[in-house]
């Protein structure tokens, strides 16, 4: 709010929360995630390699069971910083490494 706004981080993905499948739950600890279902052409997913169908489990180290998770965390203090970025994709839970940028009005 020090700019007269809120600034927010944008990732450029769409998705919406599900239960993870057991092999997912037990390599996290979770029960649910965010199943990405579009990833925005040159958006900062793009750029960092997310797609559909992968399963997005938390952001710098804070777990994600549903979209509001997600929208909480993306204040701006991350716009320009490198997020980590926690996914379940085909068997494994990998980290990825995002470079938020600010979300257009």
């Amino acid at each position: 709010m020090t700019e007269g706004r809120v600034r927010r981080a944008y990732l450029g993905i769409a998705g919406g929360s599900r239960p993870l499948p057991p092999k997912a739950a037990a390599a996290s600890g979770r029960e649910r995630g965010i199943e990405i279902l579009t990833v925005v052409a040159g958006s900062p997913a793009a750029a960092a390699g997310l797609r559909p169908e992968d399963l997005l489990l938390g952001v710098d180290g804070r777990p994600v069971a549903n979209v509001g998770d997600l929208q909480r965390l993306m204040t701006g203090d991350r716009i320009g910083r490198p997020v980590g970025v926690e996914v379940f994709r085909r068997g494994t839970v990998q980290s990825v490494s995002v470079l938020p940028t600010e979300l257009p009005d």
